[in-house]
């Protein structure tokens, strides 16, 4: 999901399941769908929105199903950019930075998570990964909401992982030329477990997860760091479950406030992720929004929630 747009003239984007890619340009009160050529199959977790007209999406699955779209005339028409041509390639998230400068996060290849990014904004290429960390035994990256990668200034990367025995997080300062790798506290302890979503403001950085199985069990679904992701606290008090996406909001009105989402309900958090407070209970897998006046939810079944701070 992502929005677009001054908060006068709110553009919506979202994308999901079995090929569907919607807009609206009405702050939410219509919908239109925006049928990809031969897509209806695939399984779309991410888009990125610059203005009613660009869009990129990402569609995730083992190699040619793995694809980046765009899109320069509002969804009239697609181009694809980018496949996956290997099997163990798997695109969770897509993030940019403008609309020529954007990112891709494929699982694990020959043992490092892989990143492909486009320049241009037309011909994507795999960056070099010689100073990744390697990846341990069964860690991968969750596609639950597309944010489990993220970037930071137009300079930092994250993504963060989960599996049976780990959760960690990746960090770049330089674009992916370098990396190091922190070990979390949140959940581990089986595939389905781990973090699934961060986010950073200033120093802070914030990670969501638990175990999408357990949903309803609220041990170490949260953390924080306050040194830019080098050490990391376990929230002082949890979400009320696992939570598949956080977002901190920018803009006046902002004020540190921090949004988490999942199948059993909405949290928020005052002070950046150190003190979480049940705000909802709709089922969300997916956040999005430019500021703190504006934001956005999309959960199963076509659910699309709107939530208005600061006015």
């Amino acid at each position: 999901m992502h929005e677009s747009g001054s908060s006068d003239d709110v553009v919506v984007w979202a994308c999901g399941s079995n090929g569907v890619i919607l807009r609206s340009v009405d702050d939410g009160k219509t919908w239109k769908r925006l049928p990809v050529p031969d897509g209806d199959a695939l399984d779309f977790r991410g888009i990125v929105a610059f203005d009613a007209a660009t869009a990129y999406v990402m569609s995730i699955g083992g190699g040619e199903k793995s694809r980046i779209y765009k899109t320069a005339d509002g969804g009239v028409s697609w181009t694809l950019e980018f496949t996956g041509k290997r099997s163990a390639f798997f695109l969770d998230d897509l993030v940019c930075i403008s609309k020529t400068r954007c990112f891709g996060l494929s699982d694990p290849v020959d043992g490092k998570f892989l990143l492909v990014s486009t320049e241009d904004g037309e011909h994507w290429k795999e960056l070099p990964n010689q100073q990744m960390p390697e990846a341990l035994p069964g860690e991968g990256v969750f596609a639950a909401s597309g944010t489990s990668l993220a970037v930071y200034n137009k300079r930092g990367i994250y993504f963060a992982t989960g599996g049976a025995r780990v959760a960690r997080v990746f960090r770049s300062p330089d674009l992916g030329r370098t990396w190091t790798v922190a070990e979390t506290p949140v959940a581990r302890g089986n595939a389905s477990s781990g973090i699934f979503s961060i986010a950073r403001t200033g120093n802070t950085v914030v990670a969501v997860g638990g175990d999408y199985k357990d949903p309803g069990r609220s041990v170490r679904t949260a953390a924080y760091s306050v040194d830019k992701g080098r050490t990391w606290r376990l929230a002082t008090r949890q979400p009320g479950g696992f939570r598949s996406a956080v977002m901190i909001l920018s803009g006046a009105n902002a004020g540190g406030v921090t949004i988490a989402v999942g199948p059993t309900g909405e949290d928020i958090s005052y002070d950046r992720g150190i003190h979480w407070t049940s705000a909802g209970n709709l089922d969300l897998n997916a956040l999005a929004g430019t500021d703190a006046n504006h934001v956005w939810g999309a959960g199963p079944k076509g659910t699309i929630a709107h939530l208005i701070l600061g006015k």
